[in-house]
């Protein structure tokens, strides 16, 4: 006597409609898990990595660095290209690189 084999089952149409629909959201978060990806990818560093410290070393300072992007005043925090969070203008880490 033979059997069926499991491939033939019948599904049924509740069953479908479940599959299906964690099948669209599954697609629907690919997007998103990508993009944090990417970002976590080319994202910043932490400070400590960096060796970010909120005073200058010598006369190297993050207002006169390339990667430094200004706050609202001279002397307010500002943020970096390449360091993660608020950077003091004061402040300094390993990637400095001097304006031209």
């Amino acid at each position: 006597m033979k059997t069926k084999p499991a491939l033939d089952a019948k599904i049924s149409r509740r069953s479908l409609l479940v599959k299906v629909a964690a099948l669209v959201a599954s697609v629907a978060a690919i997007p998103a898990l990508v993009k944090s990806g990417y970002a976590q990818a080319a994202g910043k560093a932490p400070k400590a990595t960096m060796q970010y410290q909120d005073k200058p070393k010598g006369d190297q300072q993050c207002s006169t660095c390339i990667q430094f992007i200004p706050g609202a005043t001279p002397t307010a925090n500002g943020t970096c290209k390449v360091v993660e969070g608020a950077i003091s203008p004061k402040g300094w880490c390993v990637a400095y690189v001097a304006k031209k």
